[in-house]
């Protein structure tokens, strides 16, 4: 396997898939987009998230449903896509990203036309989670983690926690089981729906808030994209309810510069205590 080209420019470009015929692309897994040497989780959905678009001719991807069965090293991936069903509105598509013969992520997705920046929403639950207002008292995520860990991927996207929430970072955790803040992306491009699979699986482990813990890999994760974001920074919430035998699970919402809901996920997670 040969090492991976560091490429230069968007997130767009860092995320393109290349055909490579009878259902087939080939992208390129950039080792700054690591956190301890593994490529992140949302990362590598929205490379699939791209292949899925493309295989289908849709122009945005309305969810995704994804297994993670082993992380792939930097460098080349083969992806394999195959359309199920094709309606009016709405497409099915099933992607696979592999490296070396070895599967490393299955989803199933929906593609289909999302609606434009700015578009009035719809019924929202009374009680439906909203974003703060921006505070200069954020704590932005550093490419080295409490523990010493590097992760790269922060020197290239910035994550600005609410204050609230970033105790575990100087070793005073909330207990909360509760994270926030706002991601921004190389360059401050815009988010598209590829963007939001990322984002959903961006902030660090909401576990983290409950105690310190190693790396906690995703099992399986499921998200719905609803719209497209006015342009700017988007405000993440990822909350976990039961962490036990373990796992963990974690919920989270994505809200535009605007305030609209803009998409959500739910994972299942491993991990283990020292």
């Amino acid at each position: 396997m040969t090492a991976a080209p560091l490429v230069q420019g968007s997130f767009a470009d860092v995320t393109a898939v290349q055909p490579a015929g009878d259902g087939g692309w080939r992208a390129s897994l950039d080792p700054r987009w690591t956190i301890a040497g593994r490529p992140n989780g949302g990362y590598l959905l929205a490379i699939i998230g791209r292949a899925a678009v493309a295989a289908s001719e849709r122009p945005h991807t309305l969810s995704a449903s994804v297994q993670y069965l082993r992380p792939p090293a930097p460098g080349p991936v083969q992806l394999r896509t195959e359309v199920l069903r094709s309606g009016r509105s709405a497409t099915h598509v099933r992607a696979q990203l592999s490296q070396d013969g070895d599967a490393c992520v299955e989803s199933l997705l929906v593609t289909g036309r999302l609606d434009e920046p700015g578009t009035p929403s719809g019924w929202n639950a009374p009680d439906a989670p909203a974003p703060p207002a921006p505070s200069r008292d954020a704590v932005r995520v550093a490419s080295v983690t409490p523990d010493g860990t590097r992760a790269p991927i922060m020197d290239e996207v910035t994550i600005d926690l609410d204050h609230g929430t970033a105790g575990f970072a100087t070793g005073a955790p909330s207990g909360r089981g509760e994270i926030a803040g706002r991601i921004t992306l190389p360059g401050d491009d815009p988010f598209d729906d590829c963007g939001l699979l990322y984002a959903v699986d961006a902030l660090p482990p909401a576990a983290f808030t409950v105690a310190t813990t190693g790396w906690v890999p995703t099992i399986s994760m499921n998200i719905y994209v609803r719209a497209l974001p006015t342009p700017g920074p988007v405000h993440v919430r990822c909350s976990s309810a039961v962490i036990d035998g373990g796992r963990v699970d974690e919920t989270c919402w994505i809200h535009d510069s605007s305030g609209r809901l803009v998409a959500q996920g739910s994972q299942l997670a491993g991990i283990r205590y020292p």
